[in-house]
């Protein structure tokens, strides 16, 4: 190989060589970065209110039934028909009998082989299915009563269970009344304004204005005793009136004098 073109090949890869070391270096003058206190990414995250995160209070179930449809309601139960059945008299199947289930014991349908968890749950047949009870015991079954051998999934929608323990109330010769809701926030709103007024004798207005009527009879009380001294002020005015006259009595003595011209006669 010539030397000459041996050289410009060397010459050649030293300059590229020369070219990037020397750009590399460059490169990091130009774009120096910091190594940070603290190795790795910090990842923010949005903060959820908390008032979001609540769930809604719950309907009371005295409440949903006032509206709650029957008719509905066994709609629903074809989802149970399979393990129970509505006929008076009717036989036990997976499940007891559902007639008359409304208010009826726990665990005392005769004939019908309960789970330890239910018969526990029922205080020896002493806790009736109540509306409370049926409500959330058709939300939740397992939930409610652990270790019972329902493997029903439940009803979420309050309005559903709603009618489907409409359903099972019309499951009787004489189907139990309805529940009465609770008036809680009315009662309380009711409550307190009678409470402020007892507070307060006499009135009939806001607490606000009997505790301002409360003082103003006090002073009016005390009114009395400000007038009586008020009256004795004019009697020390009157032995000021009384003074004067007897320090005038003595000024007609000056004709007394009279008599010195006589005597110089």
């Amino acid at each position: 190989m010539n030397p000459f073109e041996a050289n410009k090949i060397f010459g050649a890869v030293l300059g590229t060589i020369f070219v990037l070391f020397g750009g590399s270096l460059l490169a990091e003058g130009i774009f120096h970065s910091e190594i940070p206190e603290t190795p790795g990414y910090a990842i923010e995250v949005a903060e959820v209110a908390s008032g979001a995160a609540e769930a809604p209070a719950a309907v009371p179930i005295a409440v949903l039934m006032q509206d709650a449809d029957a008719a509905a309601g066994e709609n629903i139960f074809k989802r149970c028909q399979s393990c129970h059945s509505p006929e008076k008299g009717g036989p036990n199947l997976v499940g007891p009998d559902l007639w008359d289930i409304l208010n009826r014991p726990i665990a005392s349908h005769e004939g019908f082989s309960y789970s330890a968890a239910m018969q526990q749950f029922s205080e020896d047949e002493t806790v009736p299915w109540d509306y409370e009870h049926l409500d959330h015991f058709l939300k939740n079954p397992r939930q409610y009563i652990s270790g019972t051998a329902m493997s029903f999934a439940g009803v979420n929608r309050d309005g559903d269970r709603a009618d489907l323990i409409a359903y099972l109330r019309s499951l009787s010769d004489s189907p139990a009344p309805l529940p009465e809701p609770e008036a809680e926030a009315p009662a309380e709103g009711g409550e307190a304004a009678p409470v402020d007024g007892s507070t307060e004798p006499g009135t009939t207005t806001d607490s606000g204005a009997g505790e301002t009527q409360a003082p103003a009879t006090e002073p009016t009380q005390e009114a009395p005793a400000a007038t009586e001294p008020a009256q004795e002020a004019p009697a020390a005015t009157e032995p000021a009136e009384t003074t004067p006259a007897p320090a005038a009595e003595p000024a007609p003595e000056a004709p007394a004098a009279e008599p010195a011209p006589a005597q110089n006669q």
